[in-house]
């Protein structure tokens, strides 16, 4: 088993730059975390943009990257073993706009050794003035998907 939680594999798309992604498992294994999956099927794969957020070697980071041609961003925080509390704020949006963050992220119960399968999905509605704080697993994560709201 991998030593981090299912959110932190997500993340990872976002943290961890690679125009190259895959999902390294038969497809069998995804499909009783389909509603996970549809990050990876969703996030970009290259970008015109990227901004660090928070980091501490060793410990923390979170990354926000803008898709390349598109006005979408994702968000990917990853942490080491003691876990993290993440606090951003969405100030690298366009001013006077709305966005539905779709949130990807450790369950409460979480954990990387005893229960990295744990994972909730929800979504918001933010705008470039909002702040957002989630809770890490022990060696967890979140992965953020924001689109522009319709008018």
């Amino acid at each position: 088993h991998v030593n981090s939680t299912i959110a932190n594999q997500l993340a990872l798309y976002v943290t961890m730059y690679s125009p190259l992604q895959m999902a390294a498992d038969l497809p069998e294994a995804y499909e009783k975390f389909a509603d996970a999956f549809q990050f990876i099927k969703d996030v970009a794969i290259d970008w015109d943009e990227s901004k660090y957020l928070e980091a501490e070697p060793g410990q923390y980071v979170t990354v926000a990257r803008k898709a390349k041609g598109k006005n979408e961003w994702y968000v990917g925080s990853v942490c080491g073993a003691e876990g993290y509390n993440s606090k951003i704020t969405f100030d690298f949006l366009e001013p006077n706009k709305k966005y539905t963050v779709t949130v990807y992220a450790d369950a409460k119960d979480a954990h990387y050794k005893t229960n990295p399968q744990a994972y909730e999905i929800k979504a918001l509605t933010v705008t470039n003035k909002s702040k957002f704080t989630q809770k890490l697993a022990p060696a967890g994560g979140y992965a953020l998907r924001i689109v522009e709201k319709a008018k």
